[in-house]
């Protein structure tokens, strides 16, 4: 009977080291639906992706840094950066897995000549992103930047101004829901897809393929290497999501690899 009890505690033991946990923090479109299309995958491979949504940029990295997740996925390498120098983080890019080409939308406007003198411009108010905003104006011709402006890029490093126009910063999810108060709003393609928004049919204009800003999976270096992790980082570079990314984004995300 001892013997009896010994083996199965060694087989429960076995058991429940059989399933490994991986918690991460991701917004809800595209990157929890990516994430939830890897979980089948991943299940058969003994982990278990615990998928948390969040629907702001601060806190999956905090969390991240705190261990109390393992992983998130919502950002780019840019923001990563800034956030890592702001708060003092050691976060860590653990694969590229896609690009959201950043868009100008309007509910009042049909293209970006239609702007009026003085038109209210809604940009994110992160720093990278609020850059990529301006960046992403500069190209369209709306406005140009001082020499040497980069993705920091912020409203003082405006050279001129031909249309006056008047740019406010606010935080990048609540940039969808003031989009029919504004002349024009840069959005985050993963709040413009949850906002029913099609970057590629309603976008006045958007960044190309080509866009640098590739999204990306961070965890922290005590964990970047974890047999898990890496098992999440592969399925997120298959040719299933490849796939999957293509069909259901249709050009709304790009795969970049």
């Amino acid at each position: 009977m001892k013997k009896l009890f010994a083996a199965v505690a060694a087989f429960a033991a076995l058991s429940a080291h059989a399933t490994e946990q991986l918690s991460v923090a991701a917004t809800a479109v595209p990157h929890a639906e990516i994430l939830e299309f890897v979980k089948p995958v991943l299940a058969e491979q003994g982990v278990e992706l615990n998928v948390k949504v969040f629907t702001d940029y601060v806190q999956p990295n905090v969390q991240v840094a705190e261990k109390r997740l393992d992983a998130n996925f919502f950002q780019h390498q840019p923001y990563l950066d800034e956030f890592n120098k702001s708060r003092r983080t050691d976060l860590v890019s653990v694969a590229g897995v896609h690009v959201e080409p950043f868009g100008a939308y309007s509910s009042k406007h049909k293209s970006l000549d239609d702007l009026p003198n003085g038109a209210t411009v809604v940009i994110p108010n992160d720093a990278t992103n609020g850059g990529r905003a301006l960046l992403l104006l500069a190209k369209a011709g709306v406005i140009s930047l001082k020499d040497g402006a980069g993705i920091t890029a912020t409203p003082k490093d405006i050279a001129e101004n031909p249309k006056n126009i008047k740019i406010r910063e606010l935080e990048a999810a609540t940039l969808p829901r003031v989009l029919t108060q504004v002349d024009l709003a840069l959005i985050n393609t993963n709040y413009a897809l949850e906002a029913k928004l099609n970057p590629t049919e309603d976008a006045l204009f958007i960044e190309g393929s080509d866009s640098p800003y590739v999204n990306i999976l961070v965890s922290r270096s005590d964990n970047k290497d974890s047999e898990a992790m890496q098992k999440l980082a592969a399925a997120l570079h298959s040719e299933q999501v490849r796939q999957f990314i293509e069909e259901k984004y249709k050009g709304a995300v790009v795969p970049a690899f």
